[in-house]
């Protein structure tokens, strides 16, 4: 981590605490999320994490070492993280829960590849004893913990942004709609908050679930709707995360297009700010990753010793599989040019220097981002 982010990191503990007496969510009381209180009551304890993919920058460039560092802080310096990536494999994660399993990990953060193909070892893991904390997407089967954003909230945000930016001439064209992978529960979400906005307020001329939200299908699927629709008459595009968004906007000046429509994003990833910078992406959604990862840390650790989860969650989320499980969400912001200083860089996630290299360096002195 760079120093802003470990300042981040260092005063995070109380920022996830305080986020999560005031999370979002259901009203009904969360349980414990216990089955065995005082199991284990040292600090040298073992949490395992699982990520899905290393496509987007955030799994390893924030989530991982803040969840490192929490565990750390929590255990006194004597806990440890074991992790392992999928690389967008549902199969080799579940591989990896195997591999968890004979590790004996004292819990295990997964964020699943595919929400129902891991309920199996999600299952085989609490048979073993061992804890199992969703983490940014619901997992199903018998979950102890989840924590999150509000994903529908998340499309809701890019949706009204969308049509914000086309303002009068929202029906003057038509716009292209790049959802998630269908694999990703959370894609659900983003789509249906979407298209709560989008519905009667633009002409949808195509709309694509993105295999593995690989930027290079995007930019596949975007071509396609080019040579579909006209590239003269798309006028919007939904995208749904910043990784994509880049595949989106690499089409759409392919194409020839003098002037690009606005295209939306999510993550606030380091290349998407800087398209935010240039004008190239209308704008993303700025998910504090500063609390999210913290907080799994916080209850996978709280699990892993036999304590109730009580003082971290206060609503509970009902997933497929099960109900009322103990979460966190965590509140999201719009992100545009115009709340850049305010943002990401206030809270450390990137400097100046960062977003402002030597290719952004003239958009960034024209907006005074200094």
């Amino acid at each position: 981590m760079n120093t802003r982010m470990r300042r981040a990191a260092i005063s995070v503990t109380a920022t996830a605490m305080a986020v999560s007496l005031a999370a979002c969510g259901s009203a009904k009381k969360s349980g414990d999320g216990v089955k065995d209180p005082g199991t284990k009551k040292g600090g040298a304890i073992k949490i395992g994490l699982l990520l899905p993919e290393n496509q987007t920058a955030r799994y390893e460039k924030f989530d991982k070492p803040l969840i490192e560092k929490m565990v750390k802080d929590l255990t006194a310096g004597q806990g440890k993280v074991i992790y392992a990536n999928a690389k967008q494999d549902a199969t080799t994660q579940t591989q990896q829960v195997d591999t968890m399993i004979t590790n004996k990990v004292d819990a295990l953060i997964v964020d699943a590849v595919d929400s129902k193909a891991i309920a199996g070892a999600v299952k085989k893991a609490k048979d073993q004893g061992i804890p199992v904390v969703a983490f940014d997407r619901l997992a199903e089967g018998p979950i102890d913990a989840y924590t999150s954003f509000d994903n529908e909230q998340v499309g809701h945000v890019q949706g009204k942004a969308l049509v914000d930016a086309l303002g009068t001439k929202a029906k003057d064209g038509q716009i292209v709609m790049m959802n998630g992978a269908i694999t990703d529960p959370n894609a659900a979400f983003f789509k249906k908050g979407a298209h709560a906005e989008l519905d009667g307020k633009v002409n949808i001329g195509k709309e694509y679930d993105t295999k593995e939200w690989k930027p290079e299908n995007a930019n596949a699927n975007m071509e396609g709707a080019i040579t579909a629709l006209g590239k003269d008459k798309i006028i919007g595009v939904y995208s749904a995360n910043d990784s994509m968004a880049g595949g989106i906007i690499t089409a759409l000046k392919a194409s020839g297009l003098s002037k690009l429509p606005p295209v939306t994003g999510q993550d606030a990833e380091l290349a998407g700010v800087q398209r935010i910078v240039m004008g190239e992406q209308f704008m993303s959604v700025y998910k504090p990753y500063v609390q999210e990862g913290p907080v799994a840390a916080q209850m996978a650790v709280a699990l892993a010793k036999g304590q109730p989860l009580t003082i971290i969650t206060k609503t509970t989320v009902d997933s497929p599989t099960k109900k009322a499980i103990p979460s966190v969400i965590i509140p999201i912001v719009s992100l545009t040019k115009a709340n850049i200083k305010e943002t990401v860089i206030r809270d450390g996630v990137y400097s100046t220097a960062e977003i402002c290299t030597a290719n952004v360096k003239d958009a960034c002195d024209a907006m005074g981002l200094k």
